[in-house]
């Protein structure tokens, strides 16, 4: 099987509770618990509302120790909302954007990033656009013609390439300018037997 090999284009971290954006660095500190310095670096998380399968509040394991989006896809998002300025990995929360992976958000699930430090993600589920996100890049941006975005056009815009969460399998460093080895998740032969 051919080794399908992207880019890191860029890495962030966030630490407020606040503000979902999340600023450029130069690297993260991938840990089992997540990035090193990041708020969405912990084993646990708390649930919320609507989203998931348990009770708001409930205390679960973290399947979303990380966030990443492509570049091609942000430009995607980015002509379909017509904005007048790029959309940006870092207003949208996320940790990694990479380039050169087609249909990054359409990975599956166990899908394994694998960087040259060793260390690894795995991908745990597609990251769906929310309205709260939609809210905020409507008050940031304007279209090209100087007009105000509508709220819900980021949720339709990035309805299939919003990005990805998972969580980090083998701990290490990830620079930017990084390759990434892309390893999709396959099925093993045996399940074909039943």
């Amino acid at each position: 099987m051919k080794k399908n090999i992207g880019y890191v284009e860029s890495v962030y971290l966030g630490s407020s509770e606040k503000d979902v954006d999340k600023s450029n660095c130069q690297s993260l500190n991938a840990q089992l618990s997540g990035f090193v310095g990041d708020r969405h670096g912990f084993f646990e998380r708390e649930t919320w509302e609507g989203d998931d399968k348990q009770p708001e509040g409930t205390i679960r394991r973290n399947e979303r120790q990380w966030s990443a989006v492509s570049a091609e896809e942000l430009a995607g998002i980015t002509k379909d909302m017509d904005l007048a300025e790029p959309l940006q990995a870092g207003t949208l929360g996320a940790n990694l954007c990479f380039s050169g992976i087609p249909h990054f958000s359409h990975l599956p699930k166990g899908t394994v990033l694998r960087f040259p430090s060793g260390a690894e993600l795995m991908v745990e589920e597609y990251n769906p656009p929310c309205l709260d996100m939609g809210e905020k890049i409507a008050s940031m941006h304007t279209s090209n013609k100087g007009q105000k975005i509508a709220k819900v056009a980021f949720s339709s815009a990035a309805k299939y390439s919003r990005g990805l969460v998972g969580v980090i399998e083998v701990p290490g460093m990830i620079i930017s300018g990084d390759t990434v080895e892309v390893i999709p998740y396959k099925s093993p032969l045996w399940l074909g037997k039943f």
